[in-house]
């Protein structure tokens, strides 16, 4: 990772979130059909989902969502994202405590997006461990009734042999921080997410797919973090597995990049949206 690159993502960072403190400061008494964590956004018609952004291991929602927030959004929909799992709230790392008990934050937090906007279903993207939470979560916590759609970037579905996972911090130029958070709290979602871990014993007990729910998996192919490729799919009825390259076999993105490529993003536009999916114009995301 070139220090270029990290500086320029802390700073997408710390944009998004003087971005995300002036929206909160807003006394406006408009209602937009799109933004991202706006919580005054109120779903169109044509996207009446709102969508909740689970970031990934070491990350933060502002931060880890910097460029497919607001890129959703630009597409029509209410978006919001959350910093989940975090070991202390005065580090802006997540996801790094139980799987347990961050799914238990995730859900209620489901639960404020749909009171704020008044929507029935919400729509989930998921990074790394949040993609993990966002096939998790509707599971074995019960609330896939209130789920519509799921698009999971790269889970560790059946387990991982590399912690490495926390690399996502460390593109969005949290390193320092990640290492403080694992040297004071360590990392028991690490230990949940590795093959034969707990969460994972939980997810991968009978059926993961959850009746009425439709799911799309994305991977990479260069994907270096979860390793087997494959072991990110659910192949079950309901579910579509797809590889970035099956669309773009020149594209290099990695694990972390995924949440920056413009060509994932447009899958994932697609995948939320099927009946108005659009030509996807292939990029080079990070080979991260």
């Amino acid at each position: 990772m070139t220090i270029r690159l990290r500086r320029v993502a802390a700073g997408l960072f710390a944009g998004l979130l003087f971005a995300a403190s002036a929206t909160t400061a807003s006394t406006a008494s408009a209602s937009p059909s799109s933004g991202f964590d706006d919580w005054t956004c109120k779903p169109s018609a044509a996207h009446p989902d709102p969508l909740v952004l689970l970031h990934g291991l070491g990350g933060n929602g502002p931060g880890n969502f910097a460029y497919l927030g607001p890129f959703l959004a630009g597409k029509g929909y209410c978006a919001f994202s959350l910093t989940y799992g975090q070991a202390t709230p005065s580090i802006p790392v997540g996801g790094t405590v139980a799987i347990a008990q961050s799914a238990a934050e995730i859900q209620t937090f489901i639960q404020s997006v749909r009171q704020s906007t008044g929507a029935a279903k919400v729509d989930i993207v998921g990074h790394s461990e949040g993609a993990f939470q966002s096939i998790y979560g509707p599971k074995v916590l019960g609330y896939s009734g209130q789920v519509g759609k799921v698009v999971a970037l790269a889970p560790p579905t059946h387990g991982t042999t590399f912690a490495g996972l926390v690399s996502v911090g460390g593109y969005l130029g949290l390193g320092a921080l990640v290492d403080q958070v694992l040297q004071q709290f360590g990392c028991p979602a690490c230990d949940n997410l590795i093959v034969g871990g707990s969460a994972v014993q939980q997810l991968t007990a009978g059926p993961i797919a959850q009746p009425g729910v439709k799911y799309t998996v994305i991977a990479s192919r260069f994907d270096a973090l979860v390793t087997p490729h494959e072991t990110s799919f659910i192949r079950e009825p309901g579910v579509t597995n797809e590889y970035v390259q099956d669309t773009c076999p020149l594209d290099p993105v990695g694990h972390v990049g995924l949440a920056f490529d413009p060509t994932v993003a447009q899958l994932v536009a697609n995948a939320l949206d099927p009946a108005h999916a659009t030509r996807v114009a292939c990029a080079f995301g990070p080979p991260l």
